[in-house]
């Protein structure tokens, strides 16, 4: 049984739903929140849809575990449901991890992000543990995971001492726009004015989301986050009914793989290639170029390597 608090949001998607909570019964959490949107008053079928999200919700929670439950009766809307709902979870627990009905995890997620609540529990670099890893092939380092400055959220985990600092509506962003605390972590114009963009918007109120903000809040308080070298959260939610996921993407429903025995890296810094690779390819959205016959290798070498690794438990 996962002795790390799971905290569950959905909405109105009771088919991801259940996929999702499938695969948080595999994890048995001792310790389960479920957090839930209210419908939204003009959108036919929105009641009915939500309603079967809480149906699921409630049959689909058959092992032995503390339920908590956060459901709305009215919408708030991205943005202050799912922020208020993590405030919600990090006032009742110190650490835990958050998943959404559209991010599926595979095993090794559940291990992954306890393993290292625990061993950075008390490192303040440390803000975020993430389950994604959007890198198509490409390993850094020899260990399981990397350090980055993006804290990717599909599927991730963290503590109350670093939700403390997240602010839903970037009030003090105006006073920290020029702040080089959170620039200097961003490797020239284009990646600072690409930023910049953003958080302006979700000052103005022009994007109602909660991400942006989370971001803001890790760089300012010089926060770094953990990335697997394979993803270990796939977002199967990208379509029409998605709220910000719509149509068709190049991340949705990517491939994911096992970590295995974790094997930590020797420093907390971040990886400037990896990361550099990040802002190019997934928030600039270029074209994802083939791997390199290096990086084929290396990818081939890592994978040998974390087999070996499975049959030496001593290793870790």
């Amino acid at each position: 049984m996962l002795n790390t608090p799971i905290l569950f949001l959905g909405f109105n998607r009771p088919k991801l739903t259940e996929r999702v909570l499938a695969a948080i019964r595999q994890a048995r959490p001792s310790r389960l929140f479920v957090a839930a949107d209210g419908p939204r008053p003009a959108k036919p079928g929105d009641y009915e849809k939500c309603q079967a999200v809480r149906n699921v919700l409630r049959d689909g929670i058959d092992w032995e575990c503390q339920v908590r439950t956060l459901l709305r009766d009215q919408n708030l809307g991205c943005k202050r449901a799912v922020s208020s709902a993590i405030t919600w979870f990090f006032e009742q627990v110190e650490e835990g991890i958050i998943l959404e009905d559209d991010t599926l995890p595979v095993p090794d997620f559940f291990p992954y992000c306890q393993t290292l609540l625990q061993r950075y529990r008390d490192n303040q670099g440390v803000m975020h543990i993430s389950g994604n890893n959007f890198q198509f092939g490409r390993k850094w380092g020899r260990a399981s995971y990397y350090f980055s400055i993006y804290n990717h959220n599909w599927g991730w985990a963290s503590w109350r001492r670093a939700w403390q600092c997240y602010d839903a509506n970037l009030t003090s962003y105006p006073a920290h726009r020029q702040d080089e605390r959170w620039l200097k972590w961003l490797s020239g114009p284009a990646e600072r004015d690409y930023w910049r963009w953003h958080f302006d918007k979700v000052h103005r109120g022009e994007i109602d989301t909660w991400d942006y903000q989370w971001t803001f809040a890790v760089w300012l308080h010089g926060g770094l986050s953990t990335l697997p070298n394979v993803n270990l959260v796939s977002n199967i939610g990208h379509g029409d009914d998605a709220t910000h996921t719509t149509g068709n993407s190049f991340l949705a429903a990517l491939p994911t793989g096992t970590l295995g025995p974790l094997r930590h890296p020797p420093l907390v810094a971040p990886n400037k290639q990896a990361d550099a690779f990040a802002f190019e390819h997934i928030f600039a959205a270029k074209p994802v170029p083939p791997l390199t016959l290096s990086e084929k290798l290396r990818s081939a070498w890592w994978a040998v390597g974390r087999k070996w690794l499975a049959t030496v438990p001593a290793v870790r």
